[in-house]
């Protein structure tokens, strides 16, 4: 082979390595990658039936309903707008309280309630995470353009 070929065999099996790794880490982002909505976002339809995504906002206060097993928690997340039922197993994060901000991992169930995998509550007095506080945000104005004539 002559020394041009050789060149041209390691660039392009370089490429190809290359493209390979490529392809590979843009698959485990895609299946790691998950998606925020909020509860008006979520009664309109607009999140995935079939796949994990976060649901955020208020848990509406007098919701919280605990199960006999001492581990299931039913309860409502808020955006002012609209509700939607979240049924968790596990243990609830020590800030987790009616009223305050919170962020559900999970799938909708085939009765439309959310059946989260993880549960995330603010971590002071002064935070709400981003996409729930926008999320509040947004409904707010809604509802107040609404009553508007």
């Amino acid at each position: 082979m002559k020394p041009r070929t050789k060149r041209f065999v390691l660039i392009a099996v370089g490429v190809a390595v290359l493209g390979i790794a490529t392809a590979l880490v843009l698959t485990a982002f895609q299946q790691n990658l998950v998606f925020f909505f909020s509860p008006t976002q979520v009664a309109a339809g607009e999140a995935p039936k079939d796949k994990t995504f976060r649901i955020g906002g208020l848990v509406e206060a007098g919701s919280v309903k605990r199960g006999s097993d001492g581990l299931t928690v039913q309860f409502n997340v808020t955006d002012t707008a609209k509700t939607i039922p979240v049924t968790y197993t596990g243990i609830l994060p020590d800030l987790f309280k009616e009223g305050k901000g919170v962020v559900a991992q999970g799938r909708l169930g085939p009765d439309g309630g959310f059946r989260a995998t993880e549960v995330l509550a603010k971590h002071d007095e002064n935070y709400m995470p981003p996409e729930a506080g926008h999320a509040v945000e947004q409904a707010q104005k809604a509802q107040r353009s609404m009553k508007q004539p």
